[in-house]
């Protein structure tokens, strides 16, 4: 099962501050079931365990940062205990998942039905062609409102973090899942009429009036399609593995 996740997104494909791969467990675990999540948090242990799932695969890792001990003390020493009290494999693809063609940039472009997708922050690693976003076109071009509607609408959110209208037609779509301010101004040079991500700072909307449209969505809004690549994937490679995807929301972010 792992080696069929890493075919896709292989973990040189990671950025240096990440954690991605196997979080915990046996790999020689015979799958009973994989549970297909965003998050790993008690809830979804939980939820693994009630649907006969002893495979957990994430998009974000649940051990990011080291743990000095193993106690109650936080959502992550409570999750791992519950892991493996439970005989839980946990496996996260994160940036090796959102640099890889396929991945989550390609997802959200899928979402949206752009065509004509191509990396762009492009890399090479291992001989492995990747890229920190992806960038279509519409099949056709769309007044700026009715662009933003369009993201709303495929990603369910009720309200997106714009700068202002643009008062061009939006054809070419530049995207990057999770926090992408990091890619706006490449994504403005390379001709690109809008920007989708998940979440931006503050300081980052400034003078980019009428040069580029900003779409921000919400980090886990941005990602939460994410179980269906996994999804596909182990269908495509391990087709006998029952597959779940997590019903459990885990945004910690409460919208009032």
């Amino acid at each position: 099962m792992l080696g069929a996740l890493e075919s896709v997104a292989p973990l040189p494909l990671q950025e240096s501050w990440d954690n991605a791969g196997l979080q915990l467990g046996l790999t020689e675990a015979e799958v009973s079931g994989a549970l297909l999540c965003l998050d790993v948090n008690e809830a979804i242990v939980d939820e693994a365990i009630a649907k006969g799932c002893n495979l957990i695969v994430s998009h974000h890792p649940l051990l990011f940062r080291g743990l000095k001990q193993i106690s109650d003390g936080d959502y992550v020493q409570r999750a791992v205990i519950k892991a493996i009290k439970s005989d839980i494999v946990i496996v996260s693809m994160h940036t090796n998942m959102d640099n890889a063609r396929g991945g989550v940039n390609w997802k959200i472009a899928e979402r949206l039905g752009l065509q004509d997708v191509a990396f762009f922050a492009r890399k090479t690693v291992d001989g492995i062609e990747a890229g920190s976003g992806v960038v279509g076109c519409l099949e056709t071009p769309m007044a700026a409102a009715d662009f933003i509607g369009r993201v709303k609408d495929r990603f369910g959110v009720a309200c997106a973090q714009c700068n202002e209208l643009l008062r061009r037609p939006i054809r070419r779509v530049a995207i990057c899942g999770g926090a992408g301010d990091f890619l706006l101004s490449e994504a403005e040079q390379l001709g690109a009429d809008a920007f989708i991500t998940g979440e931006m700072h503050y300081h980052a909307y400034f003078g980019y009036e009428q040069r580029i449209q900003i779409c921000v969505i919400g980090h886990y809004q941005s990602e939460q399609f994410t179980s269906e690549v996994f999804a596909r994937i182990i269908a495509e490679h391990c087709p006998g593995v029952r597959t779940v995807i997590a019903e459990t929301n885990t945004n910690p972010i409460v919208y009032i």
